[in-house]
């Protein structure tokens, strides 16, 4: 299929730079908002799933709508509004409860505001610094706890952390060098400096790490023994885009985007025999909480949950060609807006690329000496968010199985802190360079999937292995044995299938000793063997929280306590941890939603993913983190009657293809 880009428009697209303003022009143009309010962000207001069917079925595209959240600082207000783009009006505007996320503005100022603060200059000189505009100050979310009793808590806060870098001319490298001990807190509504906590260094002679890092190109000696690399596609790729609609190898979608989720991917079909069937409706990275473990006071605080309290694709950066990628490109650009509601448009933001991915099937006959084999290639949309210190690379996979995989890669900079030069972490941390401490910590990232195989309704189902008890009566030793209870051998097991009913049922977690995965199915479509069709979530690597019943970030972060979960779709239902998680005390999200228990047999499921990563750190860590991969994987059960890649050519079969050597996959006997 010959690659090609076209412009189109669809309900679901993202705001057009046109929109967002005229959006944010509306607004205050009937409301006085004052000017020190600051716009959190202007996104779609997606269509209902009634409107975007009649739509589907050939109705008027549904009214184009703008959800707008705007914190009054003045006033200490939070305000959220929907704009009629069509009728050119404010349809609705409410004060809510709640902090919204923090706006980079607000991080770029408050940093400033820290620096001239005169506490904060003479704390940052005691430690033996005299040049403090070397500093660079991180504003943390606050969370909920370990705010000073002397801080009302109803203020819009930040945390700051500060470092120091080698000079006012270089950037990060200042994480090298924390000033630990020292604790600022900022009021954001009126940027200013509300309390500072100086608990002294960690040790008064050497308060300050004295090893520095050097990582870019011209600061490293690099290796002289690598042979160039090329992904060569003389003809294109095999992808066809028109504005954000996606096809390739029978895959079909709308690549979305919000800037508090980044990258959204809508109407997740496959291609089978010409009709396009439906297996994901909406599907995103929807919160993230990064807890950690150390019990030290300079610690034990951070809690950073960058989806809602941040808007991690505000945070997301523009990829290039040849560093984030390699091969024949194609980039949308990230539309978003300012702290001031002008439009901010982020180039090069998600990035769309094949890659060639080792074997996707092969046979060998010992017998004819023939074989057929079949290289796997995969299609790749990804984005990528620097959130100050780290860096997450997020892997949206798509195979021609018909399978799809969802991976989270963490590389950047470790989260760090300073200790004295006899002292060891001993488990809480881990050394990383003489006196630098690396906190244990976790990274918890959950994705909603907004399921519709075959267009619904679905049911959801437990499938794990099990044991049949050894002797002839099998699971009933006093009954009388038949062939699925019999277990004379002692090696009999089973696929059992639980279906799990309710919302109580489904909150799970991963057993890879059974074999665990969790399979959707559509009770109402079968294939030609009469079976449901459906599709199965695997998971892959994952950990289980650390943290203790009761603690703030259980709490606060409900949704890490289990790695399944699964709700009947609601509409207003669309983060785990609530709409504003900033300083929330706890409890919202997927915990309150779930205590109705509500019923989730022939329902429109939305599942609830929740990827977990243990980070004991390592000297190898540093100065910049190898990137760490985790991933689960969304497989076809019963969707077709037979193998989807079965038609995948070999590569001799490919128009175009070079294949070195005897020019074939193919090899039997007749061509010896």
């Amino acid at each position: 299929m010959v690659s090609s880009t076209k412009m189109i428009g669809h309900p679901l697209d993202p705001l057009q730079p046109s929109e967002i303003e005229a959006a944010y022009d509306v607004l205050v143009t009937e409301h006085d908002l004052g000017k020190a309010s600051l716009c959190i962000k202007v996104e779609l207001d997606e269509p209902s799933k009634e409107a975007m069917q009649a739509y589907d079925d050939g109705g008027e595209s549904p009214t184009r709508r703008a959800r707008i959240v705007i914190r009054k600082s003045a006033d200490r207000e939070t305000i959220s509004a929907i704009v009629d783009l069509d009728a050119e009006s404010v349809v609705t505007l409410e004060h809510v409860d709640g902090q919204p996320s923090i706006a980079i503005e607000e991080f770029i100022e408050c940093e400033e505001t820290v620096k001239a603060h005169e506490e904060w200059q003479q704390a940052v000189k005691a430690r033996g610094v005299e040049n403090t505009d070397r500093a660079m100050v991180d504003p943390w979310s606050v969370g909920h706890e370990f705010i000073p009793e002397s801080v009302d808590r109803s203020k819009r806060l930040a945390h700051g952390l500060t470092f120091l870098r080698p000079s006012e001319d270089v950037g990060d490298e200042g994480y090298a060098h924390p000033i630990s001990g020292l604790h600022t807190f900022v009021d954001l509504d009126r940027m200013e400096v509300v309390e500072i906590v100086d608990y002294g260094p960690p040790d008064a002679e050497n308060p300050i790490p004295p090893k520095g890092m050097a990582y870019r190109e011209g600061e490293v000696d690099l290796r002289d023994d690598l042979a160039p690399y090329n992904v060569d596609q003389p003809d294109g790729p095999s992808w066809s885009v028109e504005g954000r609609k996606l096809e390739w190898q029978n895959w079909h979608m709308r690549v979305g985007w919000t800037q508090r989720e980044g990258l959204v991917l809508h109407e997740i079909g496959y291609e089978d025999d010409g009709e396009v069937r439906s297996i994901i409706d909406r599907a995103s990275c929807v919160e993230m909480s990064v807890p950690y473990g150390d019990q030290n006071i300079n610690d034990r605080f951070k809690n950073a949950m960058d989806v809602g309290e941040y808007n991690i694709g505000r945070l997301a950066k523009s990829l290039t060609n040849g560093c984030d990628c390699l091969g024949h490109m194609h980039y949308w650009d990230a539309v978003m807006n300012t702290a001031e509601g002008e439009v901010n448009r982020l180039e090069n933001a998600i990035c769309l690329h094949e890659e060639d991915n080792g074997t996707l099937w092969e046979r060998s006959d010992w017998r004819t000496q023939s074989d057929e084999v079949r290289r796997r290639r995969r299609l790749v949309v990804s984005f990528v968010a620097a959130v100050g210190n780290y860096d997450y690379i997020f892997n949206w996979y798509f195979y021609q199985d018909a399978s799809m995989e969802v991976e989270v890669r963490l590389t950047g900079i470790d989260s760090v802190s300073a200790v004295g030069p006899d002292e060891d972490p001993e488990g809480y941390g881990e050394l990383l360079a003489p006196q630098l401490n690396g906190p244990i910590h976790q990274h918890f990232f959950n994705f909603r999937l907004d399921m519709n195989v075959d267009d619904g309704p679905n049911s959801l189902y437990r499938v794990q292995n099990q044991q049949v008890p050894v002797g002839p009566g099998g699971l009933d030793p006093m009954g009388d044995a038949d062939e699925r209870t019999t277990n004379p051998g002692g090696q009999a097991f089973y696929a059992d299938r639980t279906k799990l009913s309710s919302e109580s049922q489904a909150k799970d977690l991963i057993d890879p000793l059974k074999g665990r995965y969790w399979q959707v199915v559509n009770p109402s479509a079968e294939n030609s063997l009469g079976k449901s069709t459906g599709y199965r979530l695997l998971p892959g690597g994952n950990v289980e929280a650390a943290m203790q019943p009761g603690s703030s970030v259980l709490e606060r972060s409900g949704f890490i306590k289990y790695h399944l979960w699964a709700t009947p779709y609601r509409e207003n239902e669309r983060f785990p941890a609530g709409t504003f998680p900033n300083q929330h005390p706890g409890g919202a999200g997927l915990p309150a939603w779930t205590e109705a228990d509500r019923n989730l047999e022939e329902e429109d499921l939305v599942l609830w993913y929740t990827l977990g990563v243990n980070h004991v750190t390592r000297p190898e860590d540093w100065p910049i983190l190898p990137a760490q991969v985790y991933s689960f994987k969304l497989q076809p059960v019963n969707f077709f009657d037979e193998s989807p890649a079965i038609d995948v050519p070999p590569q001799h079969a490919i128009d175009g293809q070079d294949v070195p050597g005897h020019g074939s996959c193919h090899v039997d006997a007749e061509d010896d």
